[in-house]
């Protein structure tokens, strides 16, 4: 049998969060998108956006090099932290898989920086 050639992972998370505790959970979440982004190769991108009008909705756009990626960072300390650290201030998380169409970036000044 063939193997398939690895093809990227694209989740999109969607999450409410207690208001009362946004900017903990902000600080959480900048961390942990740092360091992933910086310390793993396989994350290829990680955007965090709120809905407008609505900072406690929290939109994640993840792209991940291929399962194998994807699993390790679920295994990776900062991811861990981040997690259990904001475990408490997530209300609802839906995770939606997604395929790839077309997936372009322009860098905003290079490489992120190390």
């Amino acid at each position: 049998m063939a193997e398939t050639e690895p093809h990227p992972i694209i989740r999109m998370a969607e999450l409410e969060i207690d208001p009362a505790q946004l900017d903990a959970y902000k600080a959480f979440l900048t961390e942990e998108i740092e360091a992933s982004v910086r310390l793993e190769p396989g994350v290829l991108s990680l955007n965090a956006v709120s809905v407008k009008g609505d900072p406690a909705q929290i939109r994640i756009f993840e792209v991940y090099a291929d399962q194998v990626a994807y699993e390790a960072h679920l295994k990776a300390p900062h991811f861990l932290k981040y997690k259990n650290g904001t475990a408490a201030m997530v209300r609802s998380l839906r995770l939606i898989e997604a395929d790839p169409i077309v997936l372009r970036a322009k860098s905003a000044g290079g490489p992120p920086s190390q």
